[in-house]
């Protein structure tokens, strides 16, 4: 079970406390076990400081703190303290990652049965779609609609979600794509063709919380093989 350590303490030397982390982070290299930190500063009081820490486990945690440059860090922060530090351990009971729920639901409804929803919940009025398929990028909720039923009058399609990496407000995924063509695509008559395609399509959210631009990379040419629009070429 994932495990948080929250770090409570008052400085008014946080830039030799920041300095004081960085030489914790090089001293232990690869050893260290914590997996995400976090630190925040109180906006009503500057020298209100408080550190979370993430590890796999509780286990891992304790690993962690016994490690020799852990303890000389520790004893660092207490002389950089105006007070003596508080700590909170936690078991994570509850962790939603929201970005990545969003990213979820708009493959689920983007490859879903029936009228393409207004995708207004999920994606930004003035969203930006990058797409090697277009020339030029897409621009405006209205636009990425259009081009959204474009796949979806010529396919019957579902994605599996290979991987999702989320950092700040980007969460990028690798996916598979399964389809039968139904209808005409770029030119070429329905086909009847099962087909499949892999990409990834990287998502920066907005202030908003929703899908402010896209970056899509797939295999275009792989598709339009299978398709049988090089056969010609091929021969």
């Amino acid at each position: 079970m994932t495990f948080v350590q929250l770090i409570e303490c008052r400085t008014s030397r946080f830039d030799e406390m920041n300095r004081l982390m960085d030489t914790w982070v090089e001293k232990t290299g690869g050893r260290r076990t914590a997996t995400h930190a976090l630190v925040g500063k109180d906006r009503s009081d500057d020298s209100h400081i408080v550190e979370m820490v993430e590890f796999p486990s509780y286990e891992e945690a304790m690993r962690n703190s016994n490690l020799p440059e852990t303890d000389e860090i520790f004893r660092g922060m207490v002389a950089l303290c105006d007070e003596m530090p508080t700590f909170m351990d936690l078991e994570v009971v509850r962790d939603e990652r929201l970005y990545e729920d969003t990213v979820r639901r708009f493959f689920d409804t983007f490859a879903g049965a029936g009228e393409l929803p207004p995708l207004n919940d999920l994606i930004d009025e003035d969203c930006h779609s990058h797409d090697p398929v277009n020339p030029q990028d897409t621009i405006g909720l209205d636009a990425i609609r259009r081009e959204y039923r474009m796949w979806r009058d010529a396919f019957d399609f579902a994605f599996t979600l290979e991987d999702l990496t989320a950092q700040d407000d980007r969460v990028c995924a690798r996916w598979t794509w399964n389809a039968t063509h139904k209808g005409e695509f770029l030119g070429i008559a329905p086909t009847g063709r099962q087909v499949a395609m892999t990409g990834m399509t990287l998502f920066r959210f907005g202030d908003n919380g929703k899908i402010a631009e896209t970056w899509w990379q797939h295999d275009q040419l792989g598709l339009l093989q299978q398709l049988g629009a090089l056969d010609e070429l091929e021969q």
